[in-house]
């Protein structure tokens, strides 16, 4: 096969893992990214190519003559970029406009759930705050509150009280656009990742991440800031009823309802005493989670994706290390709320790969200085034959970056390395 050019959409540590992937491929040409980070630009080519402008896109990518375009974000999904790729010929590797509804409109997937018997919370919509609190003061707390649309990983609240759930509404509702509020489910979260090409489904691996911003679970939400994978909560038999129950009558229902869907699906589950029971739907890899699947596949991804896109996934195959990988988030202080930018990080580029992988967020090279440039900023990566193993690893290239302007939290899989060490 001729080797073929390809264009990676983003610019956080999910691209910097898809980009660290990809570079693997026997079949991969040229490799761009936009924008790229610091990290990605040590294996791609970074361009400033406007995403949201999709006509700059298609024509960025006929100029360079790219053959195919890796979407790592959900934004530029939901605005149909996957769909005007396609209509100019390239090929592309993520939902349509109206696929991607599945993460853009937590309606529309509370409705998809409804009609293909998806066991999920029990829920309803609202755009006024009085209707909302009325609903919320009637169901009592603990109650989940979401944003509708998109909000970033970081548009959920878990309200333990009715003051927390009644704040939240007007928080999310302050400026207009609808919430969607759940019933509470006790259990435990996991991730399962799938790829489809609107037909058939390829089941990829399982995680565990840590939304709260610091140790024990506490403080705010966050985009992530730490996950392992495989999560071995997630049984065989739990994995088989999730890709029955919940992956493949979505995808069916989709195909059915005139959207197939083609590119990675993103299940959050919660591990209820019913059973798996779906929390919400991403249509692309999880970020920090891609940090800890790119470095367990033994296959080659770009292969991969290209059959998610041109309807060949049954013959595609996937193999797994048999390692436990764990990311670590390094985070600007102040993160999820306001933080400085510019702070210099040194010590990254003496950690080796045999050691532990730093996947790169938000920074950038200024005069050969690494710098921060986001809230999210590094993401060091682990493996070992456990958790536990993968965490000493991941931690041990943490002590070794200085970075005065981050944080981290020093408890990433701390569910399972208790339950490894008999702790629990």
């Amino acid at each position: 096969m001729a080797a073929i050019d390809v264009l990676l959409i983003g610019g956080g540590g999910r691209e910097h893992a898809l980009a660290w992937a990809l570079r693997k491929s026997p079949t991969l040409g040229r490799l761009w990214c936009a924008p790229g980070n610091a990290g990605i630009a040590q294996v791609a080519e970074c361009v400033s190519v406007d995403v949201t402008d999709h006509d700059a896109v298609v024509a960025f990518c006929k100029d360079k003559g790219i053959g195919f375009v890796v979407v790592g974000p959900e934004a530029p999904l939901v605005a149909g970029l996957a769909d005007d790729l396609e209509a100019a010929g390239i090929g592309v590797f993520g939902p349509s406009k109206a696929a991607a509804q599945l993460e853009g409109s937590k309606t529309f997937t509370k409705e998809i759930c409804d009609r293909f018997a998806i066991p999920t919370a029990a829920w309803a919509k609202f755009s006024d705050i009085a209707s909302a609190k009325d609903y919320v003061r009637a169901q009592g707390a603990p109650i989940v509150i979401k944003a509708d649309g998109l909000a970033a990983g970081k548009g959920v609240v878990v309200a333990e009280t009715l003051d927390d759930a009644l704040g939240a509404i007007d928080m999310l509702l302050a400026n207009g656009g609808d919430v969607v509020i759940e019933e509470f489910m006790a259990g435990e979260e996991a991730s399962f990742f799938a790829l489809s090409d609107g037909t058939s489904i390829l089941p990829l691996g399982t995680a565990q991440d840590h939304k709260r911003a610091y140790d024990g679970d506490t403080g705010p939400n966050t985009g992530g800031m730490g996950a392992y994978s495989p999560a071995p909560v997630m049984t065989p038999d739990l994995v088989q009823r999730a890709l029955k129950e919940i992956v493949e009558p979505t995808v069916r229902g989709m195909a059915e309802l005139g959207m197939p869907y083609r590119g990675v699906l993103y299940a959050g589950l919660m591990l209820t005493k019913d059973g798996p029971k779906l929390v919400e739907y991403n249509i692309r890899f999880g970020d920090p989670e891609c940090q800890v699947l790119m470095p367990r596949i033994d296959a080659d991804l770009l292969a991969l994706l290209m059959a998610a896109s041109n309807g060949t996934l049954d013959k595609a195959r996937v193999n797994w290390r048999e390692e436990t990988a764990l990311t670590v988030v390094m985070a600007a202080k102040g993160y999820p709320g306001a933080y400085d930018k510019g702070s210099i990080i040194s010590g990254v580029e003496a950690i080796g790969e045999d050691e532990a992988i730093v996947f790169h967020a938000g920074t950038a090279r200024r005069d050969g200085t690494l710098v921060a440039t986001g809230g999210r900023v590094l993401c060091v990566t682990g493996l070992g034959n456990s958790v536990t193993q993968a965490a000493a690893k991941a931690y041990d290239a943490v002590a070794r970056i200085d970075w005065p302007g981050g944080f981290n939290r020093g408890d990433i899989g701390w569910r399972e390395i208790a339950r490894e060490t008999g702790k629990t």
